[in-house]
């Protein structure tokens, strides 16, 4: 998935740096990426940066989103809380293969206090590279899409 896959980047204070290498990484391989901020490294809550980058992907304006903050645990959680958004916190590549293949994620989050800039990388590569599987999968995201309301 790449060329025309939109990817909304957004987080908090703690991982603009990360943010930034992401940012590069993904648009090198043709991904057409908007970043929301922040851009200042002034202390700023996690909570409106995991919600804007999820309504972001929940109005259509991106296809995918990739949030941070410290550990990715907050800024997940408050994306989550947006109708339409299935986000993991990963730090493994395993993992963040398995939201997208198992779950149909449209958002993972990141730690940049948990995980060293290079991994992240390999992360979000393991991200964007798999795919849906469907089939009994598809019913359990269903099932995910029904406690939404």
């Amino acid at each position: 998935m790449s060329g025309t896959t939109r990817i909304v980047l957004s987080s908090d204070h703690a991982a603009i740096s990360m943010r930034g290498a992401i940012a590069a990484h993904i648009a090198a391989q043709g991904f057409e990426v908007t970043d929301i901020g922040p851009t200042t490294p002034e202390s700023t809550p996690y909570p409106q940066h995991g919600e804007a980058a999820a309504r972001h992907v929940a109005d259509g304006h991106s296809d995918l989103g990739i949030i941070i903050c410290g550990t990715g645990q907050g800024i997940m959680m408050a994306a989550n809380k947006v109708k339409g958004i299935r986000c993991g916190a990963c730090s493994d590549t395993f993992s963040a293969r398995m939201i997208r293949q198992h779950n149909d994620a449209n958002m993972i989050a990141l730690g940049a206090r948990v995980v060293a800039e290079g991994l992240a990388l390999d992360i979000v590569d393991a991200f964007l590279k798999a795919r849906f599987e469907g089939g009994r999968h598809a019913t359990r995201v269903d099932m995910i899409k029904a406690i939404e309301g």
